[in-house]
C-alpha cells in the first residue's frame, strides 16, 4: 500500500478519502445516465458510453489532487496512452464496470479503485451506485459493507457493517456467475463443483458477494483485465478470500507486456476449499 507514513492513522485516511472520490463518481454516472448513453463499441469489442468518461474524469482529477505523482492506469485512458513503465505501487482504476449492464437498465455496475503495491492489491474499493452500496478493504486490516448515497463523502455512510467470508457450507457451494461472460470452459468447470445454486450478476459485484459470505465461489476461465478484478480482489482478501489461477498460483498485477490482461481466475470465500476443490 501506499503510506506517506506507517501508520494506520493513514491508510484509514486515505481509504475514506479513496471511498468520497468513488462515490462523486457513481453520481457522475447517475447524473449522466439519464441522457443520451451515446454508445459506442472499442477495438475490444467491448462498450463504452459518456458515463464511462464521467466517472473516469471525476476519478483522475481526484487522484491527480489526493495522490500527486501517483500512476495511475485507468481503463478508457490505458486505451489512449499507456504510461512509460508501472512502479512498485500504482493506482488501478475501472471507472464503470459493467457497462452492459448499464446499457442494458440494470443497476449491476461498479466504480472499481484498487492500489497495488508490489503486484497485490492492497487497498480496494467497489461501489453500486444505482444500489447504494459500497464494499472497501484494506490488506490485513479487514473488509466492510457501507450504504452510501452517491455523491455522499464518507462520513455520511450508513449501515456500516464489517464482513468475512464463510466457511464451505456443508449443503453445497453458491457460485456467483457471470450475466454476460459465462463462457463453456467456465461452465465445464462450475459442472465439477458441488454447486447447489448459482447467482447471475454483472461487475465486481460477485467478488463482494463471496467478501460478505453470500456465496462461495466466482470463476472466470475466460480473459479479463486487471482493472476489472483488482479492487474485488483486494476487498475479498481483506475478508478472508483467495483469488488464483485455475493452476492455483496467485493473480500478479501491473503486467503492462500483456496489455494488463488477466487470461483467468477463480475466487473463493474459504482458502480450504480452494485447495480442497481445485486440485
Amino acid at each position: 500500500m501506499v503510506r506517506v507514513q506507517d501508520s494506520s492513522a493513514t491508510d484509514d485516511r486515505l481509504l475514506d478519502e479513496l471511498t468520497t472520490v468513488v462515490s462523486a463518481a457513481g453520481a457522475a454516472i447517475l447524473a449522466t445516465r439519464s441522457g443520451s448513453l451515446d454508445t459506442r463499441t472499442k477495438s475490444d469489442l467491448t462498450p463504452v458510453t459518456v458515463c464511462d468518461h464521467a466517472a473516469e474524469a471525476v476519478i483522475l482529477e481526484a487522484l491527480a489532487r489526493l495522490l500527486p505523482g501517483m500512476c495511475i492506469v485507468s481503463e478508457e485512458a490505458a486505451g489512449r496512452a499507456l504510461p512509460e513503465r508501472i512502479p512498485d505501487s500504482f493506482v488501478l482504476v475501472d471507472p464503470l464496470d459493467g457497462t452492459r449492464e448499464l446499457v442494458a437498465g440494470r443497476d449491476e455496475f461498479t466504480v472499481n479503485v484498487a492500489i497495488v503495491a508490489g503486484g497485490r492489491p492492497r487497498l480496494g474499493i467497489v461501489a453500486a451506485p444505482a444500489q447504494a452500496l459500497l464494499w472497501r478493504g484494506i490488506e490485513g486490516r479487514g473488509a466492510e459493507r457501507l450504504r452510501l448515497s452517491p455523491g455522499a463523502p464518507a462520513s455520511a455512510a450508513q449501515g456500516r457493517s464489517p464482513i468475512r467470508t464463510r466457511p464451505t457450507p456443508h449443503s453445497g457451494l453458491v457460485a456467483a456467475i457471470s450475466r454476460s461472460h459465462l463462457d463453456p470452459r467456465t461452465q465445464a468447470y462450475l459442472a465439477r463443483l458441488p454447486i447447489m445454486e448459482r447467482r447471475a450478476c454483472g461487475s465486481a459485484v460477485k467478488f463482494c458477494q463471496v467478501a460478505e459470505g453470500s456465496a462461495d465461489v466466482y470463476a472466470r476461465l475466460s480473459p479479463t483485465c486487471e482493472w476489472d478484478v483488482a479492487a474485488g480482489h483486494a476487498v475479498l482478501a481483506a475478508a478472508g478470500g483467495v483469488i488464483n489461477t485455475p493452476e492455483g498460483a496467485p493473480l500478479s498485477y501491473g503486467r503492462m507486456a500483456e496489455n494488463f490482461r488477466v487470461p483467468a481466475f477463480i475466487a473463493w470465500g474459504d482458502p480450504s476449499a480452494a485447495a480442497r476443490l481445485s486440485a
